[in-house]
């Protein structure tokens, strides 16, 4: 079919590919003229594994384009993907300004019968106002039919995942319609459930917000651990094995980040709110996911005492592993209270670096390696769990920093392998381990 999708960000982008890749013909039209330029020469505005590929690949074939023209956009168009941001407003609400921005596009530019598919995240009656705005702006009267299309990628993973769901939603307010998506999305192979519009955007919310729940929930356990003298590793482990619970999402650490969990979660508590619910288990899940941040800066200050002149290594930045993206990361409020701690700070992340400068504090020094990041380093603070950090061998610390102390918020090493070592090596709802005391006492 011939598609077009407004708004080539990270989902944007990965949708427009993917369904290149599986047959479709897909104009991808965004605003930003230097990000349409970079991508008609094959190259990927965002960090995202295999995306990159596949755009080329789709590019030779002639089954992607982009511009920044709508009209050209919509020429012959059968289906339009929304894909633009809803960012989060200061109330915590969703910001519709560029889904209206779109809706007014398509009514004003499109020349034929069409079927407009929101994957973007919006509040639960969105569709229903876009196509509301699209008829209004409409200058010949053309139909338009909505569907309800939400996204379940995990940055980092997002083109594995689009090939590999769990599932494919489709909430359409008439069967035609529904048929049509089912017949795109058929070669993913992937099970599809039919619903109404307003579920469909309740579905895409109520998820994301219970697998936020899921991580303070792990958290506050990690908290308790501390106390009982319990691994939170080992008390995960036993919990997921239980299969009405599940293994995924119980991973102590100092919280979720990105731009989904803490957007979708404030703007389900103020849907809620709007709609006269006090959503009392979610606020208490964005309270929790606040303060584990902090926690790493209290673990710090107990390892070292006075973080005033230390050097402090932090290994990470971005808000996950596999994406350059620094929307809500943990890095941010860390770093701006170890600088406001008086603290020396050295940073490193292979991919994110770039996005980082926008939002950590000035005079920060970025290394290019580990090793220059550890370098005559008083502490180490894992932020982000990439495969190079939790590779690294537990001997690099100790040869490389002035003090071997490590503040691990990803829980990244098993604590026997630690044990190997004198280190004094701190994590999140598991034992301290200091083998440093021990080993200068023998």
């Amino acid at each position: 079919m011939k598609i077009a999708v407004i708004g080539a960000g990270y989902v944007g982008l990965v949708t427009g590919v993917s369904l290149a890749e599986i047959g479709h013909h897909v104009t991808c039209v965004d605003v930003d003229h230097e990000k349409v330029a970079m991508m008609t020469k094959g190259y990927s505005p965002i960090y995202e594994p295999d995306l990159e590929e596949m755009m080329r690949r789709n590019l030779h074939h002639g089954r992607l384009n982009f511009t920044t023209s709508h009209q050209k956009a919509f020429e012959e168009v059968e289906v339009i993907y929304l894909a633009v941001g809803t960012p989060q407003l200061p109330d915590g609400t969703a910001d519709l300004q560029y889904i209206d921005q779109a809706a007014n596009a398509i009514g004003t530019s499109l020349q034929k019968e069409c079927i407009v598919v929101t994957k973007s995240t919006v509040p639960v009656g969105t569709n229903i106002r876009i196509k509301a705005l699209i008829e209004e702006k409409s200058t010949n009267k053309i139909k338009v039919d909505i569907v309800s299309n939400p996204e379940f990628l995990r940055e980092g993973s997002a083109v594995y995942d689009t090939f590999h769901g769990d599932r494919i939603v489709i909430g359409a307010e008439n069967q035609e319609a529904a048929e049509v998506l089912e017949r795109i999305n058929q070669p993913f192979h992937i099970p599809i459930y039919h619903t109404d519009l307003n579920s469909a955007e309740m579905i895409k919310y109520a998820s994301n917000a219970f697998l936020a729940t899921k991580i303070s929930f792990i958290n506050e356990i990690s908290a308790i651990c501390e106390k009982v003298g319990a691994n939170v590793d080992d008390v995960a482990l036993g919990m997921g094995k239980d299969r009405r619970i599940g293994e995924q999402f119980l991973k102590a650490g100092i919280g979720y980040g990105g731009s989904c969990f803490p957007k979708d979660t404030n703007a389900l508590v103020q849907l809620a709110g709007n709609n006269q619910h006090n959503f009392k288990l979610l606020q208490s899940v964005i309270e929790v996911n606040h303060s584990q941040q902090m926690k790493l800066i209290e673990k710090t200050r107990e390892a070292v005492g006075d973080i005033q002149g230390k050097r402090v290594a932090l290994l990470g930045l971005a808000f996950k592993p596999n994406t350059d993206d620094m929307r809500e990361a943990a890095s941010i409020p860390i770093a701006h209270a170890l600088n406001e701690l008086g603290a020396e700070i050295v940073a490193y992340d292979p991919i994110a670096v770039k996005n980082a400068k926008q939002y950590l504090p000035i005079g920060i020094r970025y290394e290019e390696s580990l090793i220059n990041t550890l370098a005559d380093a008083d502490v180490a603070l894992i932020l982000t769990e990439w495969k190079e950090i939790k590779t690294l061998d537990l001997s690099h610390y100790i040869n490389w920093m002035a003090s071997p102390v490590i503040v691990d918020g990803r829980n990244c090493y098993p604590l026997d392998e630690v044990e190997k070592y004198p280190l004094h090596y701190v994590s999140i709802g598991r034992p301290t381990v200091n083998r440093r005391a021990s080993l200068s006492v023998n």
